[in-house]
């Protein structure tokens, strides 16, 4: 382990904790402001927020001392009280890879339901890791499941392929679509740590659905579910083609937007016209 400082160029890790730290106002935490030479932070004061000593931390800003571990960098960010991308730019500095994911609830902001409104007549979700829908647009109301008639602890996907009689209706191989969902909802909710979140409403399932609880032991996964056509029956308009994509929301992996465009000009008719009459 070398003890020699880097150079200024190479030393990306120290001058970014340097940064950070003479941002902050030390009035902010209840520190005294005179007799300071520099502004922000000193060395030690951010040490003792980060419980590591002061000796540590200067040698991490000068570049001394070899990697430091995870631990280290997630109480530091938490001293440097960093937003969540500012604290995956420090791990990438410092150790070459992101965090470890920290699953957290998303609330949506009226921007992007404006951005779902926008695409009417395609039907546009956003979910969670977790599939709890938490947005959806009016074509979403009329081609897939009217969200705002189920409580919000209700609005999973899941339960509505597994519990709900009417998704086995609408999907021509229900089989096939609710394994696809299932790996897929496997492969979110791991990529997000959401293993705790998740327990619950497997149990449920696994108590209220045979057929979950005999796919759910499977272990299967699935990749992305982008660039795909979903077929549907629909109960007014009958069979219907969507080609449908997921994009991550704002580069965070809690929220997925998944958009469902007609296959056919005919169809973007039929769902207008749909849309277009008072009671849809």
């Amino acid at each position: 382990m070398s003890s020699q400082p880097n150079t200024t160029s190479d030393n990306l890790l120290g001058r970014y904790l340097r940064e950070r730290r003479m941002k902050l106002d030390p009035a902010a935490f209840g520190l005294p402001v005179k007799r300071r030479r520099t502004p922000g932070l000193r060395r030690e004061e951010v040490a003792q927020r980060a419980y590591i000593s002061p000796t540590w931390y200067t040698w991490l800003e000068q570049g001394r001392g070899g990697a430091p571990s995870s631990d280290v960098l997630d109480r530091i960010a938490g001293a440097l009280m960093l937003t969540d991308v500012e604290r995956e730019h420090l791990f990438l500095l410092g150790l070459g890879r992101p965090p470890e994911v920290r699953y957290q609830k998303s609330e949506v902001t009226p921007r992007l339901q404006r951005v779902l409104d926008a695409l009417d007549p395609c039907p546009a979700i956003i979910r969670t890791a977790i599939w709890d829908v938490v947005a959806w647009n009016r074509a979403a109301t009329a081609m897939l499941m009217d969200y705002g008639s189920l409580p919000p602890d209700k609005r999973n996907i899941l339960r509505f392929i597994f519990l709900d009689k009417r998704a086995r209706g609408a999907q021509y191989d229900w089989e096939n679509v609710a394994r696809f969902v299932l790996g897929s909802f496997r492969t979110d909710t791991a990529r997000a740590g959401a293993a705790a979140e998740v327990e619950p409403l497997v149990e449920e399932l696994c108590r209220l659905s045979p057929e979950f609880a005999a796919m759910w032991r499977d272990n299967n996964v699935a990749g992305a579910h982008g660039d795909a056509v979903k077929h549907i029956r629909h109960p007014v308009l009958g069979s219907l083609a969507f080609e449908y994509s997921a994009f991550a929301v704002d580069g965070r992996i809690d929220l997925t937007m998944v958009v469902y465009n007609p296959a056919t000009a005919e169809d973007a008719e039929r769902i207008k016209s749909l849309l277009s009459q008072p009671d849809s």
